[in-house]
């Protein structure tokens, strides 16, 4: 049995005083197309198409002036080049660039501790998931960072999309997750003390999470567009893994077989993720634990520096600051140039830490 499926259109219904001026607006400014228009002795109503909209102009509705944005490749070839324009029944125009460009506002540097016992709140963001901002001030909107969970497992309601983004990063911290990405072959599941970077614009999905993940993410910047990418399925027929977005590669790093080299900072050794490679520097991603030397009081000249604790404790020492004891589940951030040290780690400490630019100079003071 075939299944005959009813046509549908959505109209923009539309005021008019002036139909003859207002079609000339909409079709000649606009490049939208004259449809329908009726009666033919009186006209009173006229349908007009284009850029994906359907307009109704009536001379008998009553509606308020309404507002349209018309988003083009070439905004300055495009009616003119004017930027916003009224029509004569009201209506206003905008017109502006169909994919603006991605602004990384400069780092409002700032000495910011987010413990988890000060009891931030959890909000619902998308698909469902639970959210804590571990950076309140956002740097000035440099950039975010999430504690992300979601507390019961199963499919994840979530669909192919992408962020039009600078930097992004997903850190599994308990639980797992299963992510499918364009270009990078079937699924593959994060667990604790694994990573994946997304690069710019890279399609992905999320599909199903244990009972209990959490993962930590961090963008840049703070502000980016999500967009659902109705076209694609994944997985791609392809497999690409050295295909670059923007300059840089899909990373999945897991801790297995992990070297340990010295830290930038002495008494701690670090793992590396390779994301500050495979990001072309744009930003580095250490896990830091203790190795038993005495730490030392250090500066950094780097841009952002962002910690989280995973494991463990330590006690953060800052110029003009009193001591501050931080545990698992804290995070902070480090502005350049503050003397600081990373004093009493236990001796299960594990840090997440993330490095804007990926190369963080570092100056110690001689123990």
């Amino acid at each position: 049995m075939t299944t005959i499926h009813p046509a549908i259109r959505a109209e923009i219904h539309m005021s008019t005083q002036d139909l003859r001026a207002d079609i000339a607006f909409f079709t000649d400014v606009l490049g939208m197309r004259m449809d329908a228009i009726w009666p033919a002795d009186d006209p009173a109503v006229a349908l007009l198409s284009g850029h994906g909209l359907h307009l109704r102009l009536d001379r008998h509705a009553t509606t308020a002036p309404a507002m349209l944005r018309i988003l083009t490749d070439d905004p300055d070839g495009f009616a003119g080049g004017a930027r916003s324009l009224t029509a004569p029944n009201g209506t206003r125009v905008d017109i502006d660039a169909l994919t603006p460009p991605m602004v990384i506002p400069p780092t409002l540097h700032s000495f910011a501790v987010r413990r988890l016992k000060d009891g931030a709140p959890w909000v619902v963001g998308r698909a469902g998931m639970m959210y804590r901002d571990l950076v309140p001030d956002r740097l000035g909107g440099a950039m975010i960072a999430s504690h992300i969970r979601i507390p019961d497992g199963g499919p994840v309601p979530d669909s192919v999309h992408f962020h039009r983004i600078g930097f992004q990063l997903i850190f599994c911290i308990a639980g797992w997750v299963d992510v499918v990405y364009e270009d990078q072959g079937p699924p593959m599941r994060l667990t604790p003390g694994s990573c994946f970077i997304q690069p710019p614009q890279i399609r992905h999905r999320v599909l199903t999470a244990s009972d209990g993940i959490e993962v930590i993410e961090i963008g840049v910047p703070a502000d980016h567009v999500t967009e659902i990418d109705h076209a694609m399925t994944l997985p791609t027929p392809h497999l690409r893994p050295d295909r670059e977005w923007d300059g840089q590669r899909f990373v999945w790093n897991t801790p297995d077989g992990a070297v340990w080299q010295p830290h930038r900072l002495t008494g701690y050794v670090a793992r590396d993720t390779t994301i500050a490679a495979n990001t072309q520097g744009v930003a580095g991603v250490l896990v830091v634990r203790p190795d038993g030397a005495a730490p030392r009081w250090h500066t950094h000249s780097g841009d952002i520096l962002f910690t989280y604790v995973m494991a463990g404790g330590m006690v953060l020492q800052a110029d003009g600051q009193p001591d501050m004891a931080v545990e698992q589940g804290d995070a902070f951030v480090i502005p350049p140039g503050l003397r600081i040290r990373y004093a009493a780690p236990s001796p299960d400490l594990e840090l997440l830490e993330v490095a804007l630019p990926g190369r963080v100079e570092t100056q110690e003071e001689a123990s």
